[in-house]
């Protein structure tokens, strides 16, 4: 109501001075206008002037200051009508029928004097306002009626749209009004079409003109938003974004493309669609998912590099499922076709090294000169296993780490796009996981470009039993993200589109969706029979002629190229594929290495192989531990007001430093501060790492007074220092994980940890494990020095937070369990280069400290799998001397026992080999019943690669005692599987191995505290129970019961 009121006082008569002047005001003085003062007041409320309800008051006042401008800016009848009403006249009454226009035009002076015709402005009002709500539709909902599908066989279901016109064609503007009208819409009829309106200025339909009439409004919507191309963006709640996307689809003649690019455009489609119909020809039989159907994808993803190297941008990182990846691969990154083709040759042997992978999965890494901007522009194709969509998160971490070594900060020099089937984009969870990292601080990649192939088939399923969304793309609503759906069988529409959405990441830095709508001409593969399940759309798909072959008329008949140009194109790039298939017969070997998408030049040596096999102690100096120790435990910013509770920590840490001690987070400080005071950066990432899940770390303090103000202290170690990234991530772990697997793929010179909030969460990040961090390097040669972080324990919590699973990350280990390796100088190294990954327990912080150090000391990288302690944290016996620290130390894989025991080997009774906390546990034990000589717990710190040598020179040590495995997890679980035939290889099977622990589970932990520390009295009971012989079997009853059985 204030609104109208507003409106009804503007509306009051001016002076004859203010009424004169007010024509030469110019529009930039609007906001002044706002303070003219009316000279009496109006008496008639404005609910008694039916026209100024509702939202007529925002069209009445636009009108009004047009007219305060310049009366000509308005049509004839509203200048009547203001002047009457400046006049004295009420709102309702000022209006007047404007003369015939057979009269001609009398102007101001002609006006009639108020008299008894009774006007109606409300009719003049509702039509303007129907016909901005007629443009916003076409807005808002003009893709629910586009010609999006070259089969015109879309399922999309849109239950909710008013616009159910059915109609496809520009001209039929009668048509379309009557179905309006009809409906009951807009109000408007057939008899309005010639009418002339004025035009919001939320749309650009005009170009040069302020008034069209309805018929062309409608024609020109028509064509902006029905034709080939569907715009979504009206969700976007940033005003300047949607006008920003207004101008570049309703400003007439804007989507044009250049005789030029148009040639450009045909040479590509040429390349695209002859190199699938060559692969057909010479491998008929093979399967290699090609792009048949939507060849428009080359030219699309070459448009948005061009358009993107044009603004800056000179790293390009991409990710892709296997449809069309060859293809890429040939046409994108420029791949030697022969390297291509010599992945079909059946005669082919084996990789350099490692597994190797399908050719469809390959990734590449290439530098070019890119010919429409004149720059050279580095692109990488990141492998990918058949699990679709995982690899965006990866793609972005890999973005994210080249924009933070560049300085990069925009994103303007490195940017990312990520290629998608329409099945997986809706299905897959990751996909969102990916969309909600997008505007992080500690994760924005600035934007990236989604370039979804929408088969509308997702293997044999249809889009109505895939999806419960109209379009595979909605999910990139939630992130505000604009989307350009486009038949792909339209080329020239897919190149616009594309230099839209690259503009689009240029000018906003976010992310933005091509969904380009085509089809799958083959099967699932090229051996499937898509006519089982789909046998409608493909008797459509058979009849479909080929994209090239439809353009290629068009731009015959248009004069663009001559047939002879198009023919003798064709000619020179099937000659071109015709040598490459001659030389691939050459190869005989397939080169991994040459199928690298993420090189680290200078690090290894020109073979690929590491400059060295020997690792330098991990150990620090006295006067550098006092440093760091000192940073851990100060507030290093002045006027800066901490917890008092954190006052207390950093005392405690102080106090810590001053005796030469290390808890657990002091020990991870240590470790991170030295290797930032060396210039390696590292990042921390995960749920809560800032302070910890358990209250420990505190890398980030929060001043108690100012809001939002905060402190790193281990950004203050040195001037020089490598910066620290520690950052609290989204409530993902699939999406996270992979994001800091890419981040660590970019550079060795780096340390990037993830930690799990506990250690049971990583198991919804399995497929980033399983697929890229545990095989990674054995299918594609990549090295990756990742950290997981997964804090383990048994500890009365319950099933969900007690166990990370060390079965199952033990169980993908490579090393062999029956085989000792041959012992050499450098054993312990040549383990590590040897393993696909390293796994660790470590028991006490100076060990954690010197495993961390040691990732990036090794002359290679592998990634760390470290099961971290929860109680531990604070355990008083948990604490390491900086003696164990020093330089010339180094970590321990193996740590023997060091009392009595080791004093007299000869009467141990029992060796008992344990990892991690239960250590503590047995220790503790053991001194309970003065049994120190009689058993001796020796520690596995390393658990794979195994410490074969190690645990022999143990059990050799006690040549008398029994051995016994511990461990407090559950029979099935744990590390039992993994250590006991290890344990025999060491002894050639000559002694009998034992089991104390929990009996077999389903669950990892009881909920039951009760019965919790029952079972851990079990086990205890168990292992140092020496009147216990081999073969007696279980000592109680259930899952809980302990067990000492023997390993023969």
């Amino acid at each position: 109501m204030h609104r109208l009121r507003t409106t009804v006082a503007r509306l009051r008569p001016l002076t004859a001075a203010q009424a004169a002047k007010s024509p030469a005001q110019p529009r930039t003085a609007r906001a002044g206008l706002r303070t003219v003062q009316p000279r009496r007041q109006q008496n008639t409320s404005a609910s008694a002037e039916p026209f100024l309800n509702g939202t007529s008051s925002n069209y009445v006042e636009e009108m009004y200051y047009a007219w305060l401008e310049n009366p000509r800016n308005v049509h004839q009848s509203w200048d009547v009508f203001f002047r009457n009403a400046n006049a004295g006249a009420l709102p309702g009454a000022a209006y007047q029928s404007p003369p015939p226009l057979s009269r001609g035009s009398q102007g101001p002076a002609g006006v009639q004097a108020l008299g008894g015709i009774q006007p109606n402005v409300d009719k003049l009002v509702e039509d303007h306002l129907a016909v901005q709500s007629l443009i916003r539709a076409y807005q808002v909902r003009g893709h629910h009626i586009a010609k999006l599908d070259p089969l015109d066989i879309s399922c999309v279901d849109f239950d909710d749209t008013p616009c159910t016109f059915g109609y496809q064609n520009v001209e039929v503007c009668k048509d379309r009004l009557r179905s309006l009208a009809v409906e009951g819409f807009y109000g408007l009829t057939e008899c309005d079409l010639d009418k002339v309106f004025r035009l919001p200025t939320t749309t650009f339909i005009g170009g040069n003109e302020s008034s069209l009439p309805l018929r062309e409004i409608i024609r020109r919507l028509e064509t902006a938003y029905c034709q080939h191309i569907g715009v979504e963006f009206m969700f976007i709640n940033d005003m300047d974004q949607c006008q920003w996307i207004r101008q570049r689809f309703e400003t007439p003649g804007v989507v044009q493309i250049r005789l030029e690019e148009k040639r450009t455009l045909l040479a590509r489609m040429i390349r695209s669609t002859r190199f699938e119909e060559f692969l057909q020809r010479k491998w008929s039989s093979e399967k290699r998912f090609g792009l048949e159907g939507c060849e428009s994808l080359i030219p699309a993803l070459k448009t948005i590099i061009d358009q993107s190297s044009e603004s800056g941008v000179d790293s390009v990182i991409l990710g892709m499922p296997h449809r069309g990846r060859l293809n890429v691969l040939a046409n994108v990154i420029r791949k030697e076709l022969e390297q291509i083709f010599c992945q079909f040759d059946s005669k082919l042997e084996a990789a350099d090294e490692g597994s190797g992978d399908v050719k469809y999965h390959l990734g590449m890494y290439h530098k070019r000169m890119n010919r429409v901007s004149d720059r050279l522009v580095t692109m990488s194709l990141m492998a990918n296993p058949s699990h679709l969509e995982a690899v965006d998160p990866v793609v972005q971490g890999k973005t994210k780490a080249e924009q933070f070594y560049r300085g990069d900060a925009e994103g303007r020099r490195v940017m990312s796009i990520l290629l998608h089937g329409d099945a997986a984009f809706a299905g897959q969870g990751v996909v969102y996981e990916t969309f909600h990292l997008s505007d992080l601080p500690s994760y924005t990649t600035h934007g990236t470009v989604h370039v979804v192939v929408n088969n509308q088939i997702g293997f044999t399923t249809d889009p109505r039993m895939a999806r419960s969304s109209p379009y595979p793309t909605d999910v990139a609503r939630v992130v505000n993200a604009p989307i350009f759906h486009v038949n792909a069988d339209d080329p020239e529409a897919v190149m616009y589109v594309c230099k839209v959405a690259a503009q689009w990441r240029n000018a906003f830095h976010k992310d933005v969706v091509v969904d380009l709508v085509c089809y799958r001409r083959n099967g699932h593969n090229e051996m499937d029979e898509p006519m089982f399940t789909q046998p409608l759309m493909y008797k459509k798909i058979r009849q479909q002629k080929g994209v090239l072959h439809t353009f290629a008329e068009k731009l015959i008949d248009e004069g663009v190229v001559s047939t002879q140009e198009y023919e003798e194109e064709v000619a020179t790039y099937d000659r071109i594929c015709e040598e490459a298939y001659a030389r691939s017969k050459d190869e005989k070997i397939l080169h991994s290495r040459h199928w690298l998408d993420s090189p680290w030049p200078g690090f290894f040596n020109l073979e690929g192989q590491p400059k060295s096999m020997s690792c330098p102690s991990t150990g620090i100096s006295e006067e550098e531990l006092g440093h760091i120790g000192h940073i851990a435990a100060s507030v290093p910013v002045e006027d800066f007001t901490i917890h008092a509770g954190l006052s207390r920590i950093l005392k405690g840490r102080a106090n810590m430093v001053s005796q030469r001690l290390c808890d657990w987070a002091l020990g991870e400080y240590m470790a991170f501060g030295s290797l930032l005071k060396g210039g390696v950066h590292v990042r921390l990432s995960g749920q809560d790492v800032e302070r910890g899940t358990f209250s420990h770390r505190h890398h980030i303090l929060h001043d108690q007074n100012v809001d939002k103000r905060i402190c790193v202290p281990m950004n203050h170690i040195s001037p020089d220092q490598a910066p620290y990234t520690v950052c609290n991530s989204s409530l993902s772990e699939y999406g996270v994980l992979g994001f800091e697997l890419g981040f660590a793929m970019s550079s060795p010179n780096a340390l990037v940890l993830w930690e799990a909030q506990f250690g049971d969460f990583h198991n919804t990040a399995q497929c980033i494990i399983d697929q890229f961090i545990s095989s990674g390097q054995a299918k594609w040669v990549r090295h990756n020095g990742i950290v997981l972080l997964l804090p383990h324990g048994m500890e009365g919590m319950g099933p969900e937070h007690s166990s990370a699973r060390p079965e199952r990350f033990l169980q993908m280990c490579n090393d062999d369990p029956d085989v000792f390796p041959p012992l050499t100088e450098d054993f312990a190294v040549r383990q590590l280069y040897d393993c696909n990954w390293m796994v660790v327990n470590c028991s006490t912080p100076a060990n954690y400290f010197h495993v961390l150090r040691r990732q990036i000391l090794l002359p290679f990288r592998k990634p760390l799998v470290a099961f971290t302690p929860k109680s531990l944290l604070r355990h008083p016996e948990a604490k390491s001397s900086f003696d164990d620290m020093l330089a010339g130390t180094h970590f321990q894989r193996l740590i023997p026992d060091q009392g009595p025991a080791a004093d007299a080997p000869g009467s141990v009774k029992r060796i008992i080999f344990c990892t991690g906390k239960i250590y503590y546990e047995l220790t503790r034990e053991r001194k309970n019943r003065s049994m120190e000589g009689d058993v001796a717990v020796v520690r596995l710190e390393q658990l794979s690669p195994f410490p074969f040598d190690l645990v022999r020179a143990e059990a050799e040590r006690y040549p008398a005692a029994d051995l016994v495995w511990c461990q407090e997890e559950h029979k099935n679980q744990g590390y039992y599987e993994y250590v006991k035939p290890r344990i025999r290889t060491t002894t050639n099977r000559t002694r009998p191995v034992w089991y104390a622990g929990r009996g077999p589970a389903a669950a990892p932990a009881t909920g039951n505290k009760h019965t919790h520390l029952t079972e851990l009295q079990r086990l205890l009971d168990s292992a140092l129970d020496l009147e216990v012989k081999p073969g007696t079997g279980s000592r109680g009853p259930g899952p809980g019961a302990a067990h000492l059985h023997t390993v023969q």
